[in-house]
């Protein structure tokens, strides 16, 4: 691998915006690291890229549901002799049961994959960048994170949990040239609604939102890294609502959210 471009770690990088955010800094000449559980898919992007703009694409396979997996992933990394310059944290998924019915494994897993192996590839990753004075970390939130979900509980705080993260991390490395940025996108057209089960909610079914593709959200969540920005709401309808919570009572926030997110099967 070329040692003259910066190296972009992308986790959940074989869909949807995963492997558009792969595509976006490809195009902006990074070699990437392109990690997911489907080699398949890992490996036809790895292919598109190199193909479209001569950078070397790396696939490595790994389970983050595993919690060995993240420092698995950072000691093959370094083994391969290889420095992480961009961290790009998008792996996740939600569910769409309440809290009292929701699968014991699947809620637990999303801790692990939403928050702890975020938190522990930024753990491993961070110091280095800021000894070289260089380094930028894109986690992917989402607009989940600035309101409690009911029907989506833990979904919803895992993302406000990386939301404050990004947040309180970014101010702590100001002025070392490293940055973190916190994106989050609305609905967005992926396999999300399919794994969280939530394609009934009225907040997707009824069309009560945009639903914007994952190339669009991507474009924006590249773009606000590049410059530093520390928190990236995608699209101008999201910024509203991720807006409205601060001028309204948890009380209402909860209740309409509720709403939203009910999809009968409760």
């Amino acid at each position: 691998m070329s040692t003259k471009r910066p190296l972009a770690l992308i986790t959940g990088a074989s869909s949807g915006i995963g492997a558009d955010l792969a595509r976006e800094y490809a195009a902006d000449g990074h070699d990437l690291i392109l990690v997911a559980r489907g080699e398949a898919a890992l490996s036809a992007l790895a292919g598109e890229v190199a193909k479209a703009h001569g950078v070397t694409a790396t696939v490595i396979t790994a389970d983050l549901l595993d919690p060995a997996a993240p420092r698995a992933l950072i000691a093959d990394i370094e083994g391969r002799g290889l420095v992480v310059d961009v961290l790009v944290n998008n792996a996740g998924f939600g569910d769409g049961s309440s809290f009292a019915k929701a699968s014991r494994d699947k809620t637990l897993g999303m801790i692990q994959v939403n928050i702890t192996a975020l938190t522990d590839l930024m753990h491993a990753v961070l110091p280095g960048m800021v000894a070289r004075g260089k380094g930028s970390i894109l986690n992917v939130a989402s607009t989940a994170a600035f309101q409690p979900g009911p029907s989506m509980a833990v979904y919803c705080a895992t993302k406000a949990y990386v939301l404050s993260l990004s947040e309180a991390v970014a101010e702590e490395v100001k002025g070392t040239g490293v940055t973190v940025t916190a994106l989050c996108p609305g609905p967005t057209r992926t396999n999300f609604m399919d794994v969280a089960d939530v394609a009934g909610n009225a907040l997707f079914s009824k069309g009560l939102v945009p639903v914007m593709t994952s190339a669009e959200v991507a474009r924006i969540g590249h773009a606000a890294a590049k410059r530093g920005q520390v928190v990236s709401v995608a699209g101008i309808l999201n910024q509203i609502g991720a807006l409205a919570p601060r001028f309204t009572p948890r009380s209402v926030t909860r209740k309409l959210t509720g709403r939203l997110l009910a999809s009968g099967r409760h």
